[in-house]
């Protein structure tokens, strides 16, 4: 196949990607809006009869005092992924790339390489010899995403270490999801496990009541947000972060991020936000109150906002990352716990790959970032 690549328009990107049954949240034009100490470019393939078969929205990022970039590419881009010679996409990009400055490139191929049901994961959380997902077998087996991985150490590409929990990457290589697609509402709750069923009903019973939220209600997000980064030991984002995300993901597609609560006697106890690009639903980030946990809240608001992905048309809703850690004793533990009594699956896609197009410059960044 005869690619050309070259820099396209917000507005032709966005076309592109409105075409297609989904993509993830962090490829479309207004993510570059919400990510703003970045540089944004949009790139289009184009086959040789001149229509858009592909795109990628592009992160630079300068090094301090010289004029030479990384080059990021979120969970991109989005390319046929399936085809047979994978450098007759990613070669042109390099070119254009390099031209640009780039000293080095960083991207994540959409491919899924492994799933895992409830079921398996299960049976390795209770195997007193699994300590990692990776160590159980896999439900779900993608050979063709092997293929891509070899590809891509052909031509050069370095693939990122995930630090044996599955964060190492920028974005998570390990998700939790939960396919709605020919299913009935009443067949996804039936494979919730029973802590699950019995948290939704005690929820309801106490009155917990789940409400959209808007704009306004960024201030109450950021709250229950900031407690819930004390608690859990992470630096949180500030409020404007996301009154940017809301205001450029929803000029660009309005319904595009929602928030949710989780009110019990007139009090915001739980708090979610959702994304939604086409048929992909993600669970975005999420936030609690230290108090009032026996009322169930988070349980609730995630019905009510699976219930809203089903009624959208969603074909997965995602609960974005995971540990592989099945280890108990492991503080991440919890997430794949809470996730897993939605009776989804676990999936592991391809991670980051990084190419150095200056080898110098991309080992010294390394070394910085180790040293962060």
């Amino acid at each position: 196949m005869s690619l050309s690549l070259r820099t396209i328009s917000r507005e032709q990107h966005l076309a592109y990607i409105q075409s297609l049954p989904s993509a993830s949240h962090c490829q479309v034009p207004a993510w570059a809006d919400v990510k703003n100490e970045w540089r944004p470019e949009n790139l289009g393939w184009f086959d040789s009869s001149g229509q858009l078969v592909g795109v990628g929205m592009v992160l630079y990022r300068q090094l301090p005092k010289v004029k030479r970039y990384l080059a990021y590419l979120p969970e991109g881009p989005v390319i046929n992924w399936q085809a047979p010679n994978l450098e007759d996409w990613i070669k042109p990009m390099l070119a254009h790339l390099k031209e640009r400055g780039a000293f080095s490139v960083k991207m994540g191929p959409p491919v899924v390489i492994r799933r895992w049901d409830s079921a398996a994961i299960k049976r390795g959380i209770q195997d007193p010899d699994v300590k990692r997902l990776r160590d159980v077998e896999a439900t779900q087996i993608e050979p063709r995403a092997f293929e891509v991985a070899d590809q891509l150490r052909r031509m050069g590409w370095q693939q990122g270490e995930d630090g044996g929990a599955g964060f190492g990457d920028v974005q998570p290589r390990y998700v939790f999801q939960v396919p709605l697609a020919d299913r009935t509402l009443e067949e996804v709750q039936k494979s919730f496990n029973q802590l699950w069923r019995r948290n939704i009903k005690k929820a309801d019973k106490a009155g917990v009541e789940v409400v959209q939220g808007g704009y306004d209600d960024l201030a109450e997000w950021q709250r229950l947000y900031e407690i819930t980064a004390e608690r859990d030991h992470f630096r949180p984002r500030p409020l404007a972060y996301f009154q940017r995300m809301w205001r450029t993901l929803n000029a660009e597609d309005p319904g595009r991020m929602r928030l949710y609560f989780a009110c019990h006697e007139g009090e915001a106890v739980a708090a979610a936000t959702m994304l939604i690009v086409g048929g992909h639903v993600w669970y975005s980030y999420g936030a609690s109150a230290n108090h009032k946990r026996e009322v169930r809240p988070s349980n609730a608001m995630q019905w009510r906002m699976l219930q809203d992905a089903h009624a959208l048309g969603a074909k997965v809703y995602d609960l974005r990352g995971i540990s592989d850690s099945l280890d108990e004793s492991d503080h991440l533990f919890g997430l794949i716990q809470f996730k897993v009594g939605t009776g989804g699956e676990a999936a592991e896609y391809l991670g980051e790959w990084d190419f150095p197009l200056n080898k110098l410059l991309h080992k010294a960044l390394d070394m910085y970032m180790n040293r962060r």
